[in-house]
């Protein structure tokens, strides 16, 4: 059977762009100072960010 691809609109590549940049710009300024915490954190954060793709219905296939 074939693949199916669904195409990410330009301005949500942007969006989730801009986000990791926030990100990292805070954690240089601000250091997390419990590792655990930094880990949970970055897991939270990519289980949001596969959900609200999946929730949409938006993904990449490379």
């Amino acid at each position: 059977m074939g693949e199916v691809i669904r195409f990410v609109p330009k301005s949500e590549r942007d969006r989730a762009r801009l986000i990791r940049e926030a990100r990292a710009i805070y954690d240089s300024v601000f250091p997390p100072s419990d590792p655990v915490r930094e880990q949970r954190d970055n897991a939270s954060a990519s289980h949001m960010r596969n959900g609200a793709d999946v929730d949409r219905g938006e993904g990449v296939l490379s």
